[in-house]
């Protein structure tokens, strides 16, 4: 059990932990180089990590609308939504699931996005299975509401939508 870990932004002293974290995590994420992947935090609207005194836990990167951002999944959602925060990976270490970093990262997130998106959005696999990130987002409140086959038809995935608080009301 974690005693402590705080939430802070992505810094490029992080870009070897967060790129080891990212790749243990292939298939539920893909695979990225160091640069490439920093990259990726330094053009996101939202880049935080999770650290305790052990490193990096976990990480979370998001895009709002109109980025220069080449990825499928992302357009999916920038093509029907003008107001969304897309969740392009959050990736927690093995040895920290189960204890809250996932679910503080969303927190953070929501609280970042609040007065900026309608929206929070976001994909799961569906081949290759991610059951437990299905479970997951279910149970913070995203919902099914496309899908789309990628890679080629070598991945299917769950395009997910959540309304933030505001959207609620």
């Amino acid at each position: 059990m974690l005693d402590k870990f705080t939430l802070r932004d992505v810094h490029e002293k992080d870009a070897p932990a967060i790129a080891a974290l990212n790749n243990a995590a292939v298939p539920n994420v893909n695979a990225l180089e160091q640069e490439a992947l920093f990259g990726l935090a330094e053009m996101a609207d939202y880049a935080r990590v999770a650290v305790d005194d052990t490193g990096v836990l976990g990480m979370m990167l998001a895009f709002g609308p109109g980025a220069s951002y080449d990825s499928l999944n992302y357009r999916w959602f920038d093509e029907r939504h003008d107001s969304f925060l897309y969740v392009d990976r959050v990736v927690v270490a093995e040895s920290a699931r189960g204890c809250g970093v996932g679910k503080r990262l969303y927190a953070d997130l929501t609280a970042f996005a609040e007065s900026r998106s309608d929206w929070l959005a976001c994909e799961v696999n569906e081949r290759p299975s991610n059951p437990g990130s299905m479970r997951f987002h279910e149970a913070l409140g995203f919902r099914i509401v496309g899908r789309q086959e990628t890679e080629g038809g070598t991945k299917s995935v769950a395009l997910m939508l959540k309304p933030l608080p505001q959207r609620l009301g």
